[in-house]
Protein backbone atom coordinates (compact mmCIF):
# COMPACT_ATOMS: atom_id res chain seq x y z
CA UNK A 1 0.00 0.00 0.00
CA UNK A 2 1.78 2.99 -1.33
CA UNK A 3 1.86 6.07 1.93
CA UNK A 4 1.87 9.47 1.11
CA UNK A 5 3.87 11.97 3.27
CA UNK A 6 2.26 15.31 3.59
CA UNK A 7 3.83 18.76 4.78
CA UNK A 8 1.19 21.36 4.05
CA UNK A 9 -2.34 21.71 4.40
CA UNK A 10 -2.64 22.06 0.62
CA UNK A 11 -1.58 18.78 -0.19
CA UNK A 12 -4.12 16.50 2.11
CA UNK A 13 -6.91 18.99 0.27
CA UNK A 14 -5.97 16.79 -2.93
CA UNK A 15 -5.57 13.62 -1.57
CA UNK A 16 -8.91 14.14 -0.37
CA UNK A 17 -10.39 15.42 -3.65
CA UNK A 18 -8.74 12.56 -5.25
CA UNK A 19 -10.18 10.26 -2.59
CA UNK A 20 -13.11 12.02 -3.22
CA UNK A 21 -13.65 11.18 -7.01
CA UNK A 22 -12.22 7.71 -6.76
CA UNK A 23 -13.64 6.01 -3.93
CA UNK A 24 -10.40 5.43 -2.55
CA UNK A 25 -10.09 5.32 1.00
CA UNK A 26 -7.40 6.63 3.75
CA UNK A 27 -5.65 5.14 6.88
CA UNK A 28 -4.65 8.10 8.53
CA UNK A 29 -1.65 8.56 11.13
CA UNK A 30 1.40 9.95 12.58
CA UNK A 31 3.98 7.96 13.47
CA UNK A 32 1.69 5.01 13.58
CA UNK A 33 3.06 3.55 17.28
CA UNK A 34 -0.87 3.05 18.33
CA UNK A 35 -1.75 0.94 15.23
CA UNK A 36 -2.16 -2.00 17.50
CA UNK A 37 -5.03 0.07 19.27
CA UNK A 38 -8.63 -0.71 17.51
CA UNK A 39 -9.26 -3.01 14.17
CA UNK A 40 -6.40 -3.08 11.80
CA UNK A 41 -7.16 -0.26 8.92
CA UNK A 42 -7.83 -1.88 5.52
CA UNK A 43 -7.48 1.54 3.09
CA UNK A 44 -6.16 2.17 -0.32
CA UNK A 45 -3.67 4.16 0.54
CA UNK A 46 -1.58 5.42 3.98
CA UNK A 47 -1.43 9.20 5.15
CA UNK A 48 0.99 10.12 7.80
CA UNK A 49 1.67 13.46 8.99
CA UNK A 50 4.53 12.91 10.62
CA UNK A 51 6.08 15.70 8.52
CA UNK A 52 3.35 18.01 9.42
CA UNK A 53 5.34 19.51 12.35
CA UNK A 54 6.15 23.06 14.48
CA UNK A 55 5.07 25.11 17.39
CA UNK A 56 2.77 27.85 15.19
CA UNK A 57 2.14 30.19 18.56
CA UNK A 58 3.37 29.54 22.03
CA UNK A 59 2.07 32.28 24.51
CA UNK A 60 3.80 31.54 28.00
CA UNK A 61 2.03 34.30 29.73
CA UNK A 62 -1.75 33.25 28.30
CA UNK A 63 -0.71 29.53 28.82
CA UNK A 64 -1.76 28.88 25.21
CA UNK A 65 -0.13 26.79 22.52
CA UNK A 66 -0.59 25.96 19.14
CA UNK A 67 1.23 23.07 17.03
CA UNK A 68 0.39 20.42 13.84
CA UNK A 69 -0.49 17.30 14.34
CA UNK A 70 2.70 15.54 13.52
CA UNK A 71 4.93 17.97 15.86
CA UNK A 72 7.09 15.21 18.45
CA UNK A 73 5.08 15.20 21.71
CA UNK A 74 9.06 14.67 23.19
CA UNK A 75 9.55 18.04 21.26
CA UNK A 76 6.62 20.09 22.60
CA UNK A 77 6.91 18.49 26.18
CA UNK A 78 10.91 19.74 25.86
CA UNK A 79 9.72 23.76 24.52
CA UNK A 80 7.61 23.43 27.52
CA UNK A 81 10.16 22.51 30.12
CA UNK A 82 11.83 24.80 28.67
CA UNK A 83 9.35 27.69 29.70
CA UNK A 84 8.58 25.77 33.16
CA UNK A 85 5.33 24.39 31.44
CA UNK A 86 3.64 21.47 31.13
CA UNK A 87 0.91 19.28 29.65
CA UNK A 88 -1.24 19.29 32.90
CA UNK A 89 -2.79 15.95 31.71
CA UNK A 90 0.44 13.88 31.46
CA UNK A 91 0.15 11.78 28.29
CA UNK A 92 1.14 8.23 28.28
CA UNK A 93 3.50 7.01 25.94
CA UNK A 94 2.83 3.46 25.02
CA UNK A 95 4.61 3.20 22.39
CA UNK A 96 7.19 0.44 24.84
CA UNK A 97 3.82 -1.31 26.05
CA UNK A 98 2.66 -1.77 22.24
CA UNK A 99 6.05 -3.24 20.86
CA UNK A 100 7.11 0.71 19.59
CA UNK A 101 10.53 2.39 20.53
CA UNK A 102 9.74 4.61 23.11
CA UNK A 103 9.79 8.47 22.36
CA UNK A 104 7.35 8.26 19.19
CA UNK A 105 4.41 9.77 19.79
CA UNK A 106 3.37 12.95 17.89
CA UNK A 107 0.72 15.59 19.33
CA UNK A 108 -2.24 14.31 16.86
CA UNK A 109 -1.85 10.82 18.07
CA UNK A 110 -2.26 11.86 21.83
CA UNK A 111 -5.66 14.05 20.92
CA UNK A 112 -6.71 11.59 18.34
CA UNK A 113 -6.82 8.48 20.96
CA UNK A 114 -7.65 10.85 23.78
CA UNK A 115 -4.82 9.47 26.25
CA UNK A 116 -4.20 10.90 29.75
CA UNK A 117 -1.82 9.81 32.04
CA UNK A 118 -2.50 9.03 36.12
CA UNK A 119 -3.39 13.24 36.50
CA UNK A 120 -6.39 12.49 35.05
CA UNK A 121 -8.44 12.48 38.33
CA UNK A 122 -7.52 16.20 38.89
CA UNK A 123 -6.53 17.58 35.75
CA UNK A 124 -8.79 15.78 33.38
CA UNK A 125 -8.34 14.21 30.27
CA UNK A 126 -6.64 15.33 26.82
CA UNK A 127 -9.68 16.95 25.07
CA UNK A 128 -10.63 18.79 28.62
CA UNK A 129 -7.33 21.03 27.61
CA UNK A 130 -8.40 21.38 23.51
CA UNK A 131 -9.07 24.71 22.95
CA UNK A 132 -9.30 24.95 18.87
CA UNK A 133 -8.56 22.17 16.17
CA UNK A 134 -8.28 22.63 12.59
CA UNK A 135 -7.86 20.21 9.28
CA UNK A 136 -10.23 18.84 7.62
CA UNK A 137 -13.74 16.57 7.28
CA UNK A 138 -13.88 13.52 5.13
CA UNK A 139 -16.20 15.59 2.82
CA UNK A 140 -12.76 17.26 2.28
CA UNK A 141 -14.05 20.94 3.58
CA UNK A 142 -11.58 23.12 5.61
CA UNK A 143 -12.45 23.59 9.46
CA UNK A 144 -11.63 25.61 12.27
CA UNK A 145 -13.24 25.39 15.51
CA UNK A 146 -12.94 26.34 19.30
CA UNK A 147 -10.94 29.52 20.33
CA UNK A 148 -7.88 30.61 22.17
CA UNK A 149 -9.23 31.27 25.36
CA UNK A 150 -11.18 28.46 27.77
CA UNK A 151 -13.99 31.49 28.17
CA UNK A 152 -15.25 31.47 24.62
CA UNK A 153 -16.69 27.64 24.18
CA UNK A 154 -17.38 28.60 20.68
CA UNK A 155 -16.96 25.27 18.94
CA UNK A 156 -15.79 23.10 22.03
CA UNK A 157 -18.43 20.54 21.76
CA UNK A 158 -16.76 19.63 18.43
CA UNK A 159 -13.11 19.65 19.67
CA UNK A 160 -14.29 17.15 22.08
CA UNK A 161 -15.88 14.64 19.24
CA UNK A 162 -12.09 15.09 17.28
CA UNK A 163 -10.55 14.13 20.66
CA UNK A 164 -10.72 10.33 21.28
CA UNK A 165 -12.02 9.52 17.44
CA UNK A 166 -8.92 7.76 16.19
CA UNK A 167 -8.86 9.20 13.16
CA UNK A 168 -12.27 8.12 11.90
CA UNK A 169 -14.48 11.72 11.85
CA UNK A 170 -11.35 14.12 10.09
CA UNK A 171 -7.83 14.81 9.18
CA UNK A 172 -6.84 17.42 12.31
CA UNK A 173 -3.82 19.30 11.42
CA UNK A 174 -3.25 22.01 13.57
CA UNK A 175 -4.50 21.83 17.67
CA UNK A 176 -4.71 25.10 20.27
CA UNK A 177 -4.81 23.74 23.57
CA UNK A 178 -4.03 24.89 27.40
CA UNK A 179 -0.62 24.51 28.75
CA UNK A 180 0.14 24.94 32.53
CA UNK A 181 3.48 26.11 35.43
CA UNK A 182 5.15 22.98 36.50
CA UNK A 183 4.83 22.60 39.76
CA UNK A 184 8.22 23.35 42.24
CA UNK A 185 7.94 19.90 44.00
CA UNK A 186 6.24 16.40 42.66
CA UNK A 187 6.34 14.19 46.17
CA UNK A 188 4.82 10.75 46.55
CA UNK A 189 3.49 9.25 49.78
CA UNK A 190 4.19 5.37 49.46
CA UNK A 191 1.71 3.34 51.98
CA UNK A 192 3.36 -0.84 52.28
CA UNK A 193 1.02 -3.93 52.34
CA UNK A 194 -2.44 -3.11 51.83
CA UNK A 195 -4.66 -5.33 50.07
CA UNK A 196 -6.90 -4.50 47.49
CA UNK A 197 -9.97 -3.51 49.07
CA UNK A 198 -8.19 -1.44 51.99
CA UNK A 199 -6.02 0.58 49.37
CA UNK A 200 -9.06 1.64 47.18
CA UNK A 201 -10.60 3.00 50.61
CA UNK A 202 -7.32 4.56 51.27
CA UNK A 203 -7.46 6.64 47.68
CA UNK A 204 -10.67 7.26 47.83
CA UNK A 205 -9.90 8.67 51.09
CA UNK A 206 -7.12 10.72 50.18
CA UNK A 207 -8.55 12.18 46.62
CA UNK A 208 -11.61 13.23 48.62
CA UNK A 209 -9.42 15.16 51.34
CA UNK A 210 -8.89 18.79 51.59
CA UNK A 211 -4.76 17.75 50.35
CA UNK A 212 -5.80 18.43 46.38
CA UNK A 213 -4.41 14.87 45.74
CA UNK A 214 -3.45 14.68 41.75
CA UNK A 215 -2.77 11.03 40.90
CA UNK A 216 -3.40 7.50 43.20
CA UNK A 217 -2.92 4.60 41.82
CA UNK A 218 -1.95 0.66 43.90
CA UNK A 219 0.35 -1.91 42.64
CA UNK A 220 -0.08 -5.32 43.68
CA UNK A 221 3.18 -6.89 45.11
CA UNK A 222 4.59 -9.16 41.95
CA UNK A 223 3.87 -5.07 39.81
CA UNK A 224 5.30 -3.25 42.56
CA UNK A 225 8.67 -5.79 42.16
CA UNK A 226 8.96 -4.61 38.55
CA UNK A 227 9.54 -0.71 39.03
CA UNK A 228 13.01 0.12 39.18
CA UNK A 229 12.83 2.71 41.76
CA UNK A 230 14.25 0.94 45.52
CA UNK A 231 11.68 1.91 48.13
CA UNK A 232 8.88 0.59 45.71
CA UNK A 233 10.61 -2.76 44.63
CA UNK A 234 12.31 -3.46 47.58
CA UNK A 235 9.99 -3.74 50.16
CA UNK A 236 8.26 -6.90 48.55
CA UNK A 237 4.76 -5.67 48.93
CA UNK A 238 2.20 -4.13 47.57
CA UNK A 239 2.18 -0.19 47.38
CA UNK A 240 -0.57 2.64 47.30
CA UNK A 241 1.08 5.57 45.53
CA UNK A 242 -0.54 8.82 46.64
CA UNK A 243 0.98 12.15 44.47
CA UNK A 244 0.50 15.46 45.53
CA UNK A 245 2.61 18.62 44.06
CA UNK A 246 2.99 22.35 44.31
CA UNK A 247 5.14 24.95 45.99
CA UNK A 248 7.20 23.07 48.23
CA UNK A 249 6.24 24.21 51.92
CA UNK A 250 2.65 23.66 50.50
CA UNK A 251 3.64 19.65 48.87
CA UNK A 252 5.45 19.24 52.13
CA UNK A 253 2.60 20.29 54.48
CA UNK A 254 0.30 18.13 52.56
CA UNK A 255 2.58 14.84 52.43
CA UNK A 256 2.56 15.28 56.35
CA UNK A 257 -0.53 15.36 56.84
CA UNK A 258 -1.21 12.20 54.37
CA UNK A 259 1.23 10.60 56.47
CA UNK A 260 -0.59 11.31 59.86
CA UNK A 261 -3.91 10.07 58.00
CA UNK A 262 -3.22 6.50 57.01
CA UNK A 263 -0.52 6.26 59.53
CA UNK A 264 -2.45 2.95 60.73
CA UNK A 265 -3.10 1.34 57.03
CA UNK A 266 0.87 0.55 56.72
CA UNK A 267 4.29 1.32 57.42
CA UNK A 268 5.00 4.77 54.82
CA UNK A 269 7.88 6.14 52.80
CA UNK A 270 7.95 8.94 50.79
CA UNK A 271 9.23 9.22 47.12
CA UNK A 272 10.87 13.10 46.31
CA UNK A 273 12.26 14.57 43.06
CA UNK A 274 12.91 12.72 40.61
CA UNK A 275 12.04 9.04 41.73
CA UNK A 276 9.00 10.41 42.38
CA UNK A 277 8.64 11.61 38.65
CA UNK A 278 10.05 8.14 37.43
CA UNK A 279 7.62 6.13 39.29
CA UNK A 280 4.35 8.14 37.71
CA UNK A 281 6.38 7.82 34.38
CA UNK A 282 6.00 4.46 34.83
CA UNK A 283 2.50 4.03 36.33
CA UNK A 284 1.15 5.95 32.98
CA UNK A 285 3.27 4.05 30.67
CA UNK A 286 2.30 1.00 31.88
CA UNK A 287 5.71 0.16 32.17
CA UNK A 288 5.31 -3.39 34.39
CA UNK A 289 3.65 -4.74 31.80
CA UNK A 290 5.48 -3.85 28.86
CA UNK A 291 8.00 -6.32 28.92
CA UNK A 292 5.99 -9.85 28.25
CA UNK A 293 4.99 -8.94 24.76
CA UNK A 294 2.78 -12.06 24.74
CA UNK A 295 0.31 -11.26 26.95
CA UNK A 296 -2.88 -9.54 26.35
CA UNK A 297 -3.52 -6.16 27.54
CA UNK A 298 -7.13 -4.90 28.39
CA UNK A 299 -7.74 -0.97 29.65
CA UNK A 300 -10.79 -0.75 32.29
CA UNK A 301 -12.90 1.92 33.20
CA UNK A 302 -15.12 1.18 36.62
CA UNK A 303 -16.53 3.57 39.09
CA UNK A 304 -13.73 3.26 41.61
CA UNK A 305 -16.08 2.31 44.46
CA UNK A 306 -16.91 -1.06 42.38
CA UNK A 307 -12.59 -1.58 41.70
CA UNK A 308 -12.02 -4.34 44.59
CA UNK A 309 -15.46 -6.37 43.67
CA UNK A 310 -15.10 -6.42 40.14
CA UNK A 311 -11.23 -7.76 40.20
CA UNK A 312 -12.24 -9.98 42.71
CA UNK A 313 -14.50 -11.54 40.19
CA UNK A 314 -12.09 -11.36 37.63
CA UNK A 315 -9.13 -13.22 39.34
CA UNK A 316 -11.40 -16.17 40.51
CA UNK A 317 -12.28 -16.39 36.38
CA UNK A 318 -8.17 -15.73 35.85
CA UNK A 319 -6.14 -17.06 38.45
CA UNK A 320 -3.05 -15.73 36.18
CA UNK A 321 -4.27 -12.27 36.08
CA UNK A 322 -2.22 -9.73 36.87
CA UNK A 323 -3.26 -5.82 37.37
CA UNK A 324 -2.98 -2.63 39.04
CA UNK A 325 -5.07 0.22 39.27
CA UNK A 326 -5.11 3.58 39.00
CA UNK A 327 -7.31 6.87 39.01
CA UNK A 328 -7.99 6.14 42.32
CA UNK A 329 -9.37 2.94 41.52
CA UNK A 330 -11.56 4.24 38.74
CA UNK A 331 -8.80 2.66 35.64
CA UNK A 332 -7.63 -0.88 36.00
CA UNK A 333 -4.91 -2.65 33.65
CA UNK A 334 -5.59 -6.52 33.23
CA UNK A 335 -2.91 -8.87 31.83
CA UNK A 336 -3.75 -12.19 30.75
CA UNK A 337 -2.12 -15.35 29.56
CA UNK A 338 -1.93 -15.03 25.43
CA UNK A 339 -3.96 -18.28 25.53
CA UNK A 340 -6.84 -16.85 27.68
CA UNK A 341 -10.09 -18.01 25.51
CA UNK A 342 -11.00 -15.02 23.18
CA UNK A 343 -9.04 -12.53 25.51
CA UNK A 344 -11.35 -13.11 28.78
CA UNK A 345 -13.74 -10.25 26.81
CA UNK A 346 -16.95 -12.26 28.65
CA UNK A 347 -15.35 -11.93 31.90
CA UNK A 348 -13.78 -8.40 31.43
CA UNK A 349 -16.61 -6.66 30.19
CA UNK A 350 -19.17 -8.24 33.21
CA UNK A 351 -19.82 -6.13 36.05
CA UNK A 352 -18.49 -3.06 34.87
CA UNK A 353 -20.87 -0.76 36.50
CA UNK A 354 -21.37 1.88 33.48
CA UNK A 355 -17.55 1.63 32.96
CA UNK A 356 -15.84 -0.07 30.03
CA UNK A 357 -13.01 -2.10 28.74
CA UNK A 358 -10.84 -1.58 26.02
CA UNK A 359 -8.22 -4.01 24.28
CA UNK A 360 -5.09 -2.50 23.56
CA UNK A 361 -3.02 -4.93 23.31
CA UNK A 362 -3.91 -8.49 21.61
CA UNK A 363 -3.37 -10.66 18.44
CA UNK A 364 -4.53 -10.04 15.02
CA UNK A 365 -6.58 -12.92 15.17
CA UNK A 366 -7.99 -12.11 18.48
CA UNK A 367 -9.36 -8.83 17.21
CA UNK A 368 -11.06 -10.30 14.51
CA UNK A 369 -12.71 -12.42 17.36
CA UNK A 370 -14.37 -9.81 19.35
CA UNK A 371 -14.25 -6.10 19.18
CA UNK A 372 -11.25 -4.09 20.60
CA UNK A 373 -13.68 -1.43 22.18
CA UNK A 374 -16.23 -1.46 24.38
CA UNK A 375 -19.57 -2.74 21.91
CA UNK A 376 -22.16 -0.16 21.70
CA UNK A 377 -26.23 -0.41 22.52
CA UNK A 378 -28.38 0.42 19.64
CA UNK A 379 -28.73 3.84 20.53
CA UNK A 380 -25.51 4.73 21.43
CA UNK A 381 -24.25 3.32 17.45
CA UNK A 382 -27.42 5.21 16.30
CA UNK A 383 -25.53 8.50 17.45
CA UNK A 384 -22.13 7.31 16.62
CA UNK A 385 -22.78 6.91 13.13
CA UNK A 386 -24.56 9.67 12.83
CA UNK A 387 -21.65 11.87 13.49
CA UNK A 388 -19.58 9.96 11.56
CA UNK A 389 -21.78 10.57 8.62
CA UNK A 390 -21.73 14.12 9.56
CA UNK A 391 -18.10 14.43 8.81
CA UNK A 392 -17.49 11.87 6.86
CA UNK A 393 -20.74 10.03 4.82
CA UNK A 394 -18.30 8.04 2.25
CA UNK A 395 -16.58 6.47 5.41
CA UNK A 396 -13.24 6.87 3.08
CA UNK A 397 -10.78 8.11 6.83
CA UNK A 398 -10.02 5.31 8.65
CA UNK A 399 -12.52 3.00 7.77
CA UNK A 400 -13.34 0.04 10.56
CA UNK A 401 -10.48 1.77 12.88
CA UNK A 402 -13.04 1.65 16.02
CA UNK A 403 -15.83 -0.23 14.98
CA UNK A 404 -17.15 -2.56 12.57
CA UNK A 405 -20.40 -2.85 10.90
CA UNK A 406 -21.59 -6.02 13.04
CA UNK A 407 -20.24 -3.99 16.29
CA UNK A 408 -22.54 -1.32 15.23
CA UNK A 409 -25.53 -3.17 14.96
CA UNK A 410 -25.22 -4.80 18.63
Amino acid sequence: METVKVSEDRQIEELLTWALADQKTINLFGRNTKKAIGYAVQADVNLTLQDLTGVTLYEPAELVMRARAGSSLVDIQKTLDDAGQMLAFSPPDYGPLLGEEAGQSTLGGVFACNLAGSDRIKAGAARDHLLGVEGFTGRGEPFHTGSRVMKNVTGYDLCKLIAGSYGTLAIATEFTFKVLPKPEKVRTVLVYGEALEGAVKTMNAAVSSVHEVSAATYLPSDVAARVDIDLVRDPGTSVTAIKVEGPAPSAEFRCNALREMFKGSGEIEELHGHRSEKFWEAVRNVKPFAEDQSRIIWKVSVPPSEAAGYLADVKTDFPHVEYFCDWAGGLIWLSLPSDTIRGGEARVRSGLGGGHATLIRGSDELKSDISPFQPLNSIKARISESIREGFDPEGILNPGRMYSKVDGKE
